[in-house]
């Protein structure tokens, strides 16, 4: 996950001694050392911490989507919301995190107490996902809480871990420092890569309590933190521990909040003016801290577009696997869960960043073309958009095979012909199957009919070489039938049965059974439940399975019969009519009321594509320019700036899935439009911005040197390169 690159480059920013109060430690006794180098074994401790703690969270949040929408049985959208309400907060926590171990309790103690909310937050979730624990009620109560602590949990302890990996090396082991971090970023995404490629496997292959065993999937991520946190215990005695020392953030907080609470107490005429209206501060604060803040206002500015890509790329955890569900996930006998395709991420974030940074950006320099950071970002934004672009194609050919969606007074038909011969069907008012209907014609698709009222009686006339019939039945609006047509008695004859009206959920297959014998029958479906049908065209209750192909039994009063059914395929509804042959044996003639679904997952891979290659674009490069154009002091001003960049980004999502809930290759759309249009803005942004080095800013600005135009961001009209 490149995004979580950004604590750790701040803490090494702020590790490298740039800043003797950042660098200095009280004397402590030294760790002991690594295989006689000087890593210091306390970091062994630390980054094993950092991949349970990753595997933990990404583990976890793989499967949410999936939680909510099938065990939960919130719709599509609430789950969306939901899911985007967690990361929202889980990137509004780390500011709580840094302010209470910079001012309160330190890195150590933080972290320690903080990991213990996220371990209970992490039990709390986990005992919410057993169905015999309480009600309906109990689930989402648990539910809400645990993800609450663990939002607070995995968000406060964010901007400690890898500031305090730092504070174990000694000045002069800058080197080992710097490859520490590396290592720590290696920890994070392998974290990542490896759970949310396993727990959805621990979620879908796992069977317990009747059904996916959600139970284990958030177990193992709790199991992983308490490892954690006992891992990270076990190497107290070894840590450089330092004492909390002020925050930074809540003193440009306070700065700003003084300079404007000043200028409102100062707005007459004859006070003259000042060149900036941060200058109004300078009654109580130092002139270097206001001219830091300054320079750290016109990055955060250039931050003001970022939350839309964030508003994108987090949704491979909601609204892509949602879009995974509707899909043939089938790899040549390897199943995929849809979830797991979070995976590719992860896998490919690890793949392009020595590809773009060995590879790629030397050649576009070679060509001698000027790829700025700026215009990096920009690209990475039109990747974003063009990701999206192709998901909603793949969303537009993966509904192809969706029961289309009926309106008031619309209703769907389809004619099964059990009367061996063909039949003409006839129902009054409607001009519908023109063509008479074969005997076990397969229909092709199902005809809508225009009710007169939500409910309507209709009649219907039949008609086969010698023999005729009508008959009545009533029709529901929004309603899906079958009309069985057979003959009784030499005299043909139909009844109305009510059909699914969307497809199964989860990927599932759903079969039901007609018999048309004189006598009843009893099929088992593998190890599945015995299944009664009645004699004389009677209809099974619909069965829910997954998808593959069954050993089914027939049992009759002649004796048991296996009927071959072929493979009961992801998203499909059949209904299986059971006959007799001129042999005296069962055979089944299965048709597909509603289409698999046809659409291969591997078709989002362009679209996983795109969106990682503008991760590694957007997010590595936007984090070392800004890092680049602040004071080493503001680093962490800088991080927490970013980290609400993706938290807003996540709360824009939710807000569009509940404010304007559209169809869902729309909404791909609207997003990608919205970040194209973004990209513009941060684009002449960009044009217009002036880069700086902080410390010759500095010096100038001391000298009297540096214009200013009074507003926030300083910005001088003229194209620049950066």
């Amino acid at each position: 996950m490149a995004k979580e690159k950004g604590t750790e480059e701040t803490a090494k920013k702020n590790q490298t001694g740039d800043d003797p109060s950042e660098g200095v430690f009280p004397s402590q006794k030294k760790s002991p050392k690594i295989c006689g180098t000087n890593y210091p074994l306390s970091i062994a401790f630390i980054v094993v911490n950092e991949f349970c703690e990753r595997f933990s969270y990404y583990g976890m949040k793989a499967v949410l989507t999936l939680y909510f929408l099938n065990f939960l049985h919130w719709d599509e959208n609430l789950s969306t919301t939901v899911y985007h309400a967690f990361s929202s907060l889980c990137y509004f926590t780390p500011v709580i995190g840094a302010l209470i171990a910079d001012t309160w309790l330190g890195k150590f103690k933080t972290i320690i107490y903080l990991s213990i909310v996220y371990v209970i937050g992490h039990v709390i979730k986990s005992v919410g996902t057993i169905p015999t624990v309480g009600n309906y009620v109990v689930h989402v109560v648990l539910s809400m809480l645990g993800l609450a602590l663990i939002a607070l949990g995995t968000g406060g302890i964010k901007p400690c871990v890898a500031a305090f990996g730092g504070d174990q090396f000694e000045e002069e082991h800058a080197k080992e420092r710097s490859k520490f971090f590396s290592v720590f970023y290696l920890a994070i995404n392998a974290g990542s890569l490896i759970s949310t490629f396993v727990t959805p496997v621990l979620r879908g292959d796992v069977k317990c309590f009747g059904g996916d065993c959600y139970a284990l999937a958030f177990g193992v991520p709790a199991a992983l933190m308490v490892i954690a946190l006992v891992v990270f215990v076990a190497g107290s005695g070894m840590y450089q521990k330092t004492p909390p020392r002020g925050n930074i953030l809540l003193e440009v907080c306070q700065c700003i909040g003084f300079a404007i609470s000043n200028r409102l107490k100062n707005r007459s005429k004859i006070i003259p003016k000042r060149e900036h209206w941060l200058d109004w501060a300078s009654e109580k604060y130092p002139k270097q801290l206001i001219d830091e803040i300054k320079m750290v206002t016109r990055v955060l500015f250039l931050f003001i577009p970022l939350p839309m890509f964030w508003a994108l790329f987090d949704q491979q955890g909601s609204r892509w696997t949602l879009q995974a569900t509707r899909m043939n996930t089938d790899f040549g006998g390897l199943v995929f869960q849809p979830d797991q395709m979070q995976f590719v991420n992860s896998l490919l974030i690890l793949i392009f960043i020595p590809i773009f940074d060995l590879a790629f950006y030397p050649l576009i320099n070679m060509c001698g073309f000027n790829f700025t950071p700026i215009k990096k970002m920009a690209t990475g934004m039109i990747l974003a958009g063009l990701a999206f672009a192709a998901a909603a194609i793949v969303e537009v050919k993966a509904n192809e095979t969706n029961m289309p969606r009926l309106v008031s007074k619309e209703s769907l038909i389809q004619v099964l012909n059990l009367a061996n011969d063909n039949v003409q069907v006839r129902i009054q008012g409607h001009d519908l199957f023109q063509q008479p209907i074969k005997y076990f014609q397969d229909p092709a698709e199902y005809s809508k009919l225009i009710l007169n009222d939500m409910e309507q009686s209709l009649l219907f006339e039949l008609q086969s070489p010698g023999s005729a019939s009508t008959s009545n039945h009533t029709m529901q609006e929004k309603s899906v039938y079958s009309l069985i047509v057979y003959k009784s008695e030499g005299n043909i004859s139909s009844h109305l049965i009510a059909d699914l009206k969307t497809k199964p959920a989860k990927g599932l297959s759903a079969v039901r059974f007609i018999n048309v014998l004189d006598q009843d029958v009893n099929i088992t479906i593998g190890t599945g439940p015995l299944i009664n049908v009645k004699k004389n065209y009677n209809v099974s209750d619909y069965t829910i399975l997954e998808r593959g192909k069954y050993d089914v039994k027939c049992k009759t009063e002649a004796g048991e019969f296996p009927l071959e059914l072929g493979l009961l395929d992801f998203g499909a509804s059949y209904t299986v009519v059971i006959n007799k042959t001129s042999t005296n044996t069962l055979q089944a003639w299965k048709v597909e009321d509603i289409p698999a679904n046809n659409v291969h997952i591997a078709w989002q891979m362009p679209q996983y594509l795109l969106i990682s290659a503008g991760e590694v674009m957007f997010s590595i490069t936007g984090l070392a320019f800004s890092y680049s154009q602040a004071p080493v002091s503001m680093k962490s001003v800088l991080q927490a700036g970013w980290l609400l960049t993706v938290a807003f980004g996540n709360a824009f999502v939710l807000i569009v899935a509940q404010a304007a809930p559209l169809e869902q290759w729309a909404e791909f759309v609207l997003f990608a439009g919205l970040l194209f249009a973004v990209c513009i803005i941060f684009s002449i942004m960009g044009y217009f911005y002036t880069s700086v080095n902080p410390e010759d800013l500095i010096e100038k600005e001391e000298k009297g040197e540096m214009p200013s135009n009074g507003n926030l961001i300083s910005l001088v009209p003229q194209k620049t390169e950066v």
